[in-house]
C-alpha cells in the first residue's frame, strides 16, 4: 500500500510525453500468485525533445524480472528501477526502439482490486485511473495511445475463457494442460482502457446488425447458472446500440462486444474497449431478485458504458483533469437514453433528486471542486458527483443554450474532428462555438468555478403598463481555493401563467436575452421586463431544471398550488409541489427541536393529496410527488446547526399529517394500482408499483399497525413489492413480531443470492434511531457479512454512514467513532473503498456543535493513523481543512 503523502498534480504543469509509444504487445502467463507479464513496447523520441532525456515509466508495487533493449539484455548501469518507477537512459535520439519489460505480479494478493487481480477463481483487471502501472512499467497516462496485441496463456481447465480488448485473433493448445488466446485492438487506446478476463464463466449470446450492415457478436459472461438473469442486460445493450445510431449517428466499430460481470469490483462498471467489466449488480436481474430500480440502473449503466465507446474511448481525455469530458458527457447521453426509454419528466425528477442529494452537498463542503479540477493528489478521489452529474448538467446547458439541432451539429463536429485523439474541455467547447457562432467563454466558467450558484428572484407587476418585471441576482459561494467568483452564464427556462393556468406569451422582453423560452442571466444582477402581459402572472423559473442552481424565489402557496395544477412542464409541476413541502418540513424540524407541536399548512396538504389522486398524471410522477424531500434535503436547506433527530421527528410528523388527510385516497390507490399478470419491468408497470407502494407507506402512518404491510409482504410476487414492504416493517415497526419474522424470512429465502443479501443488510442499516449502530455491529458478525467484498461493505457500513442520519449521527458520537475504526480497517485492504465511504463525513461542519465536535475528533483519529493510504489521507485532510 502506498502510504506517502502523495504528490500534488497540477493542470498547469501538463507537458506531452518526451517519447511517443507506437505499439504495445503484451503476453500474460497467468498464475494465481506468480503471473508473468511480458510487455514489448515500441517508442520513438518526440521531435524537439532533449536527445539525452531518459524514459521514465510508472509502476506501483512491481517487481522487475527482466529488461531487454531491442531484444538484448540491458546493462544494469543504463536503468534505475524501484517498485514505483523504471528509468531508462542512453536511448536513441531519433530511431524507434523496443523495450521488453518482464514483471512478476500476484493477482491473488491484490485486495486493492486495481490492476490485475483474482477473485472467485476469475482473473480480472481494473486499470482506470492508474491501475495499469500495477501490471507493468508503463507511461500510464490517458494521452498515451497505441494499438494493443495481447497474448494470454493459462491453465485450460481452470481458465477455459481468455478475453481481452478488440477482435479475437485465435487460440490453441500451449503445452501440457495449457492454452493460449490472442487478441488485437486496432483502435489506439490509453492504458486505462486495457482489460483482461480469464476463468470459467457462463455466457449468453446475441448479435446486432449496425446501420452499415455489419453483424456484431454480443456476449455477456456471468457465473454459471446465472445466465437467465443477464437477459435484460442484453436487451438494454441492443437498445443502447440502436439509440446511439439513431440519435448521435455513432456505429460500433469492432466485430465483437463483450460484457463480463464479477462480484468483487470497486466501481459500477468499466468501459474497456470492446470488453466492459461490470459489477454484477448492474447486469443480473429477474423479478424475484431485482427491483424496478435495479432494472432501471442496469439499463442506464449498460448504456453508459456502451456510449463510452465514442465519448471516452474513440475520443479520450488528454489528462485526468479532463475527466468530465468523458464521464459528464456520457452521463448526459445515458440520461437522454433513459428519458427516451421511460418517462422523460419522471427521469428528470430522479436525476435532480440525485444531483441535489449528492452533488449539492459536495459543492457546499470541504470536498468542493470545479467540474474540471486544477489540481489533485489522488485521482481516484475525483470520480465524484461533480465530475459526473454536474458535468452532465453542463452538457445539458449547452444543449439548452444552442437548441437541439445546433447541439447535434456541434457533437458531429466533435466526433469528426477529434476521433482517435486525447482532447481537452477547450477542444470540446470550440466545436459548439464553431457550430453556433456563439462565444462560450463566459459559459465555460461552469467548468472552472466550483460551488452551486444561488439565484435570487423577485417580481413586480405594473398593471398600467401591462409589464411584469423579473429581477434576478446571482451569487456563487466561496469554495476551497476559490474565494472570488465571476458571474456565470445561467440559462433559465421560463414561462408565465395567467390565474386560470393558461400560458402567457409576452409581446417583447427587455433587459436580458430571451429566446426559445430561455432567459439568459449573464450579469450579477439583471432585470427583465416582460411587456404585453394583461394581468399579474405566476412565473415558473428554471423549468426542467435548465441550470443546476439553488433558486430563492418567494412565491405564495396559492401561486405554487396553481403551478402544481397547471404547469405543462411536469418537472416544474413537481418542483412546485416540492416548494410547497419544504417550508413545512423546515418549520417542522425547527418546531421539533424546540419541543413545539408540529403542524402543516393546509394548501400544501390539500395540493399534494389532490395531485396523488389526479388520474391525468402518470402514476410514476405521482409517486415522485409523494416522496417528500428527504431528511438530507431538509438538512441541506437548513444550512447549519443540524440536529438529525429533530429533522427526523419533524418529517415524520408531516408524513402523519398527509397520511391522515389523504387516507381515503391512499386506500383507493393501494387497492387500484395493482399490476396483474406476470411481472414486467416496463416503465408503466413500474410506475403503478411505485404509486401503490407510496400509498402503502402513507397508510403505515395512519393505521398504526403493521398488519397491512405484513400482508403485502406475504403476498408480494416480485422483489420491488417485497423489499418495499420489508423496509416499511423494519423502519416503521422495527420491534414488532411482524418485522422480525419478515427479516428472517427474507434472509432465509435469499441467503444464497449475494445481491439480495446486500439489500437485507441495507434495509437494516437504514433503520432510524440510535439503536441501529448496535444492530450494524451485530450484523458485521453475521456469517453472511464479507469484509473483502466491496458490495457487502457498501451495503452495510456505507449505507449506514451515508443514508442513516439519526443512526450514524448519534448525539454521543458513537456513529462517527465506529466509522473511523472501519475506515482504518478497510484502508489496509482497499483504499479506494475506504476513501469513498469516508466522504460520508463531508458535511460534518454543518452539524450542531456537540455532534460537530464528535465528528472532528473521529476525523482526527483517522488523520493521525500511523499508516494511511494516499486515497484516505487526501480525503481526510481536505475534509478537516475545508
Amino acid at each position: 500500500m502506498r502510504t506517502d503523502t502523495g504528490q500534488v498534480i497540477n493542470l498547469a504543469d501538463y507537458q506531452p510525453t518526451e517519447f511517443v509509444l507506437e505499439r504495445v504487445d503484451l503476453t500474460f502467463e497467468l498464475d494465481p500468485t506468480e503471473t508473468k507479464v511480458e510487455a514489448r513496447l515500441i517508442f520513438h523520441r518526440r521531435e524537439g525533445v532533449d536527445p539525452k532525456a531518459s524514459l521514465v515509466l510508472d509502476g506501483d508495487e512491481l517487481t522487475l524480472s527482466g529488461l531487454l533493449f531491442d531484444q538484448i539484455e540491458m546493462p544494469a548501469d543504463q536503468y534505475t528501477v524501484t517498485p514505483e518507477s523504471l528509468t531508462v537512459r542512453n536511448l536513441p535520439a531519433s530511431d524507434p526502439f523496443e523495450l521488453t519489460i518482464t514483471t512478476i505480479i500476484n493477482p491473488e494478493a491484490n485486495t486493492k482490486l486495481m490492476g490485475l487481480y483474482r477473485t472467485g477463481g476469475i482473473y480480472c483487471t481494473q486499470c482506470e485511473a492508474e491501475g495499469f502501472r500495477r501490471i507493468t512499467y508503463f507511461p500510464d497516462r490517458p494521452d498515451v495511445l497505441a494499438p494493443y496485441t495481447v497474448n494470454i496463456i493459462a491453465d485450460k481447465a481452470a481458465n477455459p475463457l481468455l478475453l481481452s480488448n478488440g477482435n479475437f485473433l485465435g487460440g490453441a493448445g500451449y503445452g501440457e494442460g495449457k492454452h493460449f488466446a490472442a487478441w488485437f485492438d486496432p483502435h489506439p487506446k490509453p492504458s486505462y482502457l486495457f482489460a483482461l478476463v480469464a476463468g470459467d464463466l457462463g455466457i449468453i449470446e446475441d448479435t446486432f446488425t449496425t446501420m452499415s450492415g455489419r453483424e456484431v457478436a454480443l456476449k455477456i459472461y456471468v457465473e454459471h447458472g446465472k445466465e437467465p438473469r443477464a437477459a435484460y442486460a442484453m436487451d438494454a445493450l441492443k437498445r443502447s446500440m440502436k439509440w446511439d445510431e439513431d440519435v448521435f449517428g455513432r456505429e460500433y466499430d469492432l466485430d465483437i462486444f463483450m460484457i463480463v460481470a464479477v462480484s468483487d469490483f470497486n466501481m459500477g462498471a468499466m468501459e474497456n474497449k470492446g470488453l466492459n467489466v461490470f459489477n454484477d449488480k448492474y447486469v443480473l436481474a429477474d423479478p424475484e431478485t431485482a427491483t424496478d430500480s435495479d432494472y432501471a440502473n442496469i439499463e442506464a449503466i449498460i448504456a453508459h458504458e456502451y456510449f463510452h465507446n465514442w465519448t471516452g474511448n474513440r475520443i479520450t481525455c488528454r489528462d485526468w483533469f479532463q475527466l468530465c469530458l468523458k464521464e459528464g458527457l456520457t452521463v448526459y447521453r445515458d440520461h437522454e437514453f433513459s428519458a427516451d426509454q421511460r418517462s422523460r419528466p419522471v427521469k428528470r425528477i430522479a436525476e435532480v433528486r440525485h444531483l441535489k442529494s449528492e452533488q449539492f452537498p459536495e459543492d457546499a463542503g470541504p470536498l468542493a471542486h470545479p467540474v474540471r479540477p486544477i489540481k489533485y493528489r489522488e485521482i481516484n478521489n475525483f470520480y465524484t458527483t461533480t465530475v459526473y452529474e454536474k458535468g452532465s448538467e453542463v452538457t445539458r446547458m449547452i444543449a439548452t443554450l444552442l437548441g437541439k439541432e445546433t447541439f447535434k451539429k456541434g457533437m458531429d463536429i466533435y466526433f469528426d474532428r477529434h476521433d482517435g485523439q486525447a482532447v481537452t474541455i477547450e477542444d470540446f467547447v470550440k466545436c459548439f462555438e464553431d457550430a453556433s457562432g456563439r462565444d462560450l467563454t463566459q459559459f465555460s466558467l461552469w467548468y472552472h468555478q466550483a460551488g452551486t450558484p444561488l439565484v435570487t428572484a423577485s417580481g413586480s407587476y405594473d398593471a398600467a403598463a401591462k409589464t411584469f418585471s423579473l429581477s434576478l441576482e446571482q451569487m456563487i459561494p466561496a469554495t476551497p481555493g476559490q474565494s472570488d467568483k465571476r458571474p456565470m452564464h445561467i440559462p433559465l427556462s421560463l414561462q408565465l401563467f395567467a390565474e386560470d393556468g393558461a400560458a402567457v406569451a409576452p409581446t417583447s422582453v427587455e433587459g436580458a436575452e430571451y429566446a426559445g423560452s430561455v432567459l439568459h442571466l449573464t450579469e450579477r444582477a439583471q432585470t427583465a421586463a416582460f411587456h404585453g402581459v394583461p394581468k399579474r402572472p405566476v412565473v415558473s423559473i428554471n423549468r426542467s431544471f435548465s441550470a443546476p442552481i439553488n433558486l430563492h424565489f418567494d412565491q405564495s402557496p396559492a401561486d405554487l398550488a396553481l403551478l402544481a395544477r397547471c404547469e405543462t412542464d411536469h418537472f416544474a409541476r413537481w418542483q412546485a409541489l416540492t416548494d410547497l413541502a419544504l417550508p413545512n418540513l423546515l418549520k417542522a424540524a425547527r418546531d421539533a427541536r424546540e419541543g413545539k407541536t408540529v403542524g402543516s399548512e393546509p394548501t400544501f396538504v390539500d395540493t399534494l393529496v389532490i395531485a396523488a389522486a389526479d388520474e391525468g398524471l402518470e402514476p410514476a410522477f405521482r409517486a415522485q410527488a409523494l416522496a417528500l424531500p428527504s431528511e438530507a434535503d431538509i438538512a441541506r436547506e437548513l444550512g447549519g446547526n443540524i440536529d438529525p433527530d429533530a429533522i427526523h421527528a419533524g418529517r415524520q410528523a408531516v408524513m402523519k399529517h398527509l397520511a391522515d388527510a389523504g387516507r381515503d385516497t391512499f386506500v383507493a390507490l393501494y387497492d387500484s394500482m395493482t399490476t396483474p399478470g406476470a411481472f414486467s419491468p416496463d416503465a408503466t408497470s413500474a410506475g403503478r408499483r411505485a404509486l401503490r407502494n407510496a400509498a402503502l407507506t402513507y397508510l403505515s402512518y395512519t393505521e398504526h399497525s403493521p398488519a397491512r404491510t405484513k400482508a403485502a409482504f406475504d403476498a408480494a410476487n416480485n422483489m420491488t413489492d417485497l423489499l418495499h414492504a420489508l423496509t416499511i416493517l423494519a423502519h416503521r415497526f422495527p420491534e414488532s413480531a411482524e418485522a422480525v419474522e419478515a427479516l428472517s424470512i427474507f434472509r432465509d429465502r435469499f441467503a444464497e443470492n449475494a445481491l439480495v443479501v446486500d439489500k437485507w443488510f441495507s434495509v437494516q442499516a437504514t433503520i432510524p434511531g440510535t439503536g441501529t449502530l448496535d444492530r450494524v455491529l451485530k450484523l458485521m458478525e453475521n456469517p453472511l457479512f464479507n469484509r473483502t467484498n466491496p458490495n457487502r461493505v457498501r451495503s452495510l457500513v456505507g449505507t449506514f454512514a451515508f443514508a442513516n442520519p439519526t443512526g450514524f449521527g448519534r448525539a454521543d458520537g458513537e456513529g462517527y467513532r465506529f466509522l473511523a475504526r472501519e475506515i482504518l480497517d478497510i484502508d489496509r485492504r482497499n483504499p479506494q473503498l475506504a476513501a469513498r465511504i469516508l466522504t460520508s463525513m463531508r458535511s460534518w461542519r454543518s452539524l450542531e456543535p456537540v455532534r460537530q465536535d464528535h465528528a472532528r475528533v473521529s476525523l482526527l483519529e483517522i488523520e493521525r493513523a500511523a499508516e494511511l493510504s494516499t486515497d484516505v489521507r487526501d480525503i481526510v485532510e481536505r475534509t478537516l481543512k475545508g
